[in-house]
């Protein structure tokens, strides 16, 4: 009783003398659950647009992807076009799931704070709110284990950490599920891919990545929820998953807080988003 009354006096003071300020915007704030991050700045957060692939978790809403098939005035179930982004998928991949866009609100802003501004805190709100994230059934009652997308030597060293690695581990108490470190490596150093053509992608993570004999027994079978910050064109994640399907699992599905805008999206203001 003495120690926690102690406690929360001197947290009291550390606030008054230095009062907490948020990782993204600066200003000064109090503290919640997920203190590092004001509330405004979460409040600006912008969610994949509805209706989402049910498989890939893209937005539906597209310039360059047909509507539904089968709308007419006989009031027949409309049968739902092909996806264009699952055709980037490979089969083995069963489910993907992305937070927010990351050309509009302050999804930027907080995998830059994460990746290059060395706040690995922010780690914990971004991970409640993959936490959220809604997967099929089937998913939800597989899924096995974590595996965080591995960085290469030099990055790691640069960054002091694998952002990817912080975010499963914050994300798995919430899911109640392992992390399996060190199953997944870099097999080489690949070039940056943010400069890189969807093509180039491909070639630069062709391979990049193997599983250590000692994962491969755990994996054997595994519906393995495979942990990254951003997915753009998923050849990074694509090139892990075959290494994860070579080394044993049985499928893999993909969790990350960003996804980028895609060619031909609309931007959320010209989504109409009324019910009406």
């Amino acid at each position: 009783m003495i120690r926690a009354l102690s406690q929360r006096v001197l947290h009291g003071a550390l606030a008054l003398c230095f009062p907490p300020a948020c990782a993204l915007c600066g200003g000064l704030h109090t503290p919640d659950a997920d203190g590092i991050v004001c509330g405004a700045c979460l409040a600006r957060l912008v969610p994949m647009p509805q209706p989402q692939c049910a498989r890939c978790g893209h937005a539906r809403l597209s310039l360059s992807s047909p509507g539904p098939a089968g709308d007419g005035p006989t009031g027949a179930v409309a049968e739902i076009a092909r996806c264009r982004w699952c055709d980037r998928l490979p089969p083995y991949v069963r489910s993907v799931r992305s937070v927010c866009r990351m050309d509009e609100g302050t999804g930027g802003a907080l995998v830059h704070a994460l990746k290059y501004g060395a706040w690995p805190a922010v780690a914990l709100p971004m991970a409640r709110r993959m936490a959220r994230l809604s997967y099929p059934a089937d998913v939800v009652r597989e899924r096995t284990s974590l595996v965080a997308l591995p960085l290469g030597r030099t990055r790691q060293r640069e960054r002091g950490y694998n952002q990817a690695e912080k975010l499963a581990e914050s994300l798995a108490p919430l899911w109640k599920l392992p992390v399996w470190h060190g199953t997944l490596v870099r097999a080489r150093e690949t070039r940056s891919q943010v400069r890189l053509t969807p093509s180039e992608r491909a070639t630069n993570v062709s391979r990049a990545f193997a599983v250590q004999a000692a994962g491969r027994a755990r994996l054997r079978g595994a519906h393995v929820m495979l942990v990254d910050d951003v997915i753009t064109t998923a050849a990074t994640l694509n090139a892990a998953a075959l290494a994860l399907l070579d080394g044993g699992a049985r499928i893999v599905s993909y969790v990350t807080f960003g996804r980028a805008p895609d060619p031909g999206d609309r931007a959320v203001t010209d989504l109409d988003l009324d019910s009406e």
